[in-house]
């Protein structure tokens, strides 16, 4: 996993950058700023989005809005921000199905995703667990794959939608295994929670952070991470079971509309870089299962470049590239 240094930038520097009038008059940010969410609350992107707003707070001097906008599996609320004004008060915070997984899924995405957006922050990656009901009698990813080879189409598993993360690990460790599942998308993760712990479906594959509360309660049996965590020590990776190919994680990143001043976007990569570095944060991160990684706007956008072109290959793998 690539996660390049990043030396705090001066805000005096960042200043300094900016375009003749443009940041001094305004002297960014002089009024809130909005956080759009192209998910559901109770998931992994809400969860950093809540929590990088109550620690940039203070250093901006401006209260951050979280502005939740789900639909159209991630697709409304980017759509939303790329046509927003880019003057530094509307950010996209979003996972990977916005800016790198739709646009090799959707034949006629609303937006371009790599013309649209200015790249501010990397943010986190947060590995998935693949995590069952308790009444599920499988407590090994060996377990589930024979179920759905004994049962083909019989098990249900829920997504997030059908453009995340949560419901690419799935169809990878079918596509490597010859099982078969039901798939049943909800509109991000708080909708496939419910129906999980509803017992709806079976099984599902979201991220740690948001999976954590309900593993611990005994509500959900962890069978596999996509990552080694120490917030689940013993619980086996995807790899070590024996499908790599299901390695895939959550990442939630920051972009703000395309021609957003430069100053403003390097002065927002610093302090998002050293809120994540400061202690309250950094232990609120770790107790979700969340990686940093301090990339520099430069950095990230050529970490979305080859994003999007790895996202690609497995549509095209999977069969469901520009549906």
């Amino acid at each position: 996993m690539k996660a390049g240094a990043l030396a705090a930038l001066p805000i005096a520097l960042a200043a300094a950058l900016a375009p003749s009038g443009a940041f001094a008059q305004d002297a960014w940010p002089s009024r809130p700023i909005r956080f759009v969410v192209p998910s559901s609350p109770a998931g992994g992107t809400d969860m950093y989005a809540r929590l990088l707003a109550q620690a940039l707070a203070a250093p901006l001097g401006q209260q951050i809005v979280i502005e939740n906008k789900p639909g159209g599996r991630g697709n409304i609320g980017a759509l939303a921000v790329a046509k927003a004004a880019p003057d530094g008060y509307t950010f996209l915070v979003s996972g990977n199905p916005s800016l790198v997984i739709n646009p090799a899924t959707y034949r006629d995405l609303p937006y371009d995703a790599a013309r649209d957006f200015a790249p501010v922050a990397r943010g986190v990656v947060n590995p998935l667990v693949l995590c069952v009901l308790p009444e599920l009698n499988a407590r090994t990813v060996a377990d589930l794959v024979a179920l759905g080879k004994r049962q083909p189409d019989s098990i249900a598993f829920a997504s997030a939608g059908a453009t995340t993360a949560t419901y690419f690990g799935v169809r990878l460790l079918e596509d490597a295994s010859g099982a078969r599942f039901v798939h049943v998308p909800y509109k991000g993760s708080g909708q496939a929670y419910q129906a999980l712990l509803g017992a709806q479906v079976k099984f599902m594959m979201p991220d740690i952070g948001s999976a954590i509360p309900h593993i611990r309660s005994g509500k959900l049996i962890p069978l596999a991470v996509t990552y080694p965590t120490p917030m689940l020590p013993g619980v086996p990776t995807m790899a070590d079971a024996g499908y790599p190919e299901s390695d895939v994680n959550a990442v939630f990143s920051v972009v703000a509309p395309a021609a957003t001043p430069r100053a403003i976007v390097l002065r927002m990569n610093a302090e998002i870089n050293a809120a994540m570095k400061t202690p309250w944060l950094a232990r609120k991160l770790a107790e979700a299962a969340f990686i940093p990684v301090f990339e520099t706007p430069d950095e990230f956008a050529a970490t979305l470049a080859k994003d999007r072109a790895s996202w690609a290959a497995i549509a095209r793998k999977l069969g469901i590239a520009g549906q």
